[in-house]
């Protein structure tokens, strides 16, 4: 049997709100989404897991009513999703009562139930929010019942908030596959236990590749793989400066090195090493280049430490130079406190 495990959708959703590129970046959630529906389709496999947080926030009817229209397109292919703590099912949530498709099964239980699927053979268990937290371990007793075919556990959760789940214990209980959502970072534990992680990043911490798990399971046991599919990643990318160089030059080389790592691409740029304590790194320039979402200067002034100790060891200056050599840490930390100390001081800045 074949399938698919996503989550963490997040339809809706309008990641980095105010960028050039944030509604670019809506359509792209949906257009990937509705791409891997097609391909999943085409390719007849057999089951698709979605576990939990389809939409960003409670759904609207007609985004139901259009989603159920796109899954029900790709049977016979079988779909089983929930609702997680972002689309939880409230009080007055579209999702009550709605009508899905034949080849579509959704827990709308905020307990932990079964669904058999007739033509895999398969019994898949699962839940679905009915609150934005639950702090109870929902999982940590879930066991398959004790009849033939396959038999996977989808969950949301993982931390305090939502569902702590000890993992090692879910793993060992029996399972054929547990389809794990909420942690946006695919995490693979065993081919009997991953975090799909979200099919495109949500957020700028959401850094690295994000895709789906693709899985087999026979008589042989599981099997299982990631596969990127987002349209761009979040990156981190650390320019070293050294004490030649500009802010001119810097603005130059974070033009260079976005059209290296590709340019789709989102950035967390971080400045480290010494520049010349004249020169000023202008973060908010920085920040129109490219699709830079945050820019942090660790940058730290160049001093000689040893002549200006020399030069003023009758006074504060030297005073303060001679103290911080005597405190006890890292030489790291020692060199933060005395260029910023002696930028303060000596050149009577902040």
């Amino acid at each position: 049997m074949r399938f698919i495990h996503m989550a963490d959708i997040h339809l809706g959703a309008v990641p980095d709100k105010g960028k050039p590129w944030s509604d670019k970046r809506k359509e792209e959630i949906e257009a990937t989404f509705y791409r891997l529906l097609m391909e999943a389709g085409k390719q007849k496999v057999d089951l698709i897991l979605i576990a939990g947080d389809v939409f960003h926030r409670p759904p609207l009817k007609r985004e139901l009513k259009e989603m159920s229209y796109r899954l029900a397109s790709i049977a016979p292919t079988q779909v089983v999703m929930m609702a997680g703590n972002h689309d939880y099912i409230g009080s007055g949530s579209n999702y009550r009562g709605f009508e899905w498709p034949e080849n579509v099964h959704f827990f709308n239980k905020e307990t932990l139930e079964n669904i058999y699927i007739e033509a895999l053979d398969t019994w898949v268990y699962g839940l679905s929010y009915e609150h934005r937290e639950i702090f109870q371990p929902l999982y940590d007793n879930a066991k398959p019942l004790n009849e033939p075919g396959y038999h996977i556990l989808l969950a949301h959760g993982g931390d305090e908030k939502h569902i702590p789940i000890r993992k090692n214990d879910v793993l060992c209980a029996g399972f054929d596959y547990v389809a794990l959502g909420h942690i946006h970072k695919p995490e693979i534990f065993s081919d009997r236990m991953a975090y799909a992680g979200s099919l495109e990043p949500i957020d700028r911490l959401d850094m690295g590749a994000r895709g789906y798990i693709y899985g087999e399971i026979t008589d042989d046991g599981t099997k299982i793989q990631f596969c990127p599919i987002s349209c761009r990643e979040y990156r981190e990318l650390i320019l070293e400066s050294d004490t030649d160089m500009t802010a001119g030059e810097m603005e130059e080389w974070l033009q260079q090195q976005i059209k290296i790592e590709g340019e789709q691409h989102i950035y967390n740029v971080i400045l480290k090493g010494y520049r010349d304590p004249d020169i000023v790194y202008r973060t908010d320039r920085l920040g129109q280049i490219g699709n830079v979402v945050s820019v942090r200067d660790e940058t730290l002034p160049w001093f000689d430490f040893e002549r200006i100790y020399n030069e003023n060891s009758d006074n504060l200056i030297g005073m303060f130079i001679e103290k911080v050599y005597h405190m006890p840490m890292d030489e790291q930390r020692r060199e933060q406190i005395l260029s910023y100390g002696i930028q303060a001081m000596y050149y009577g800045r902040g």
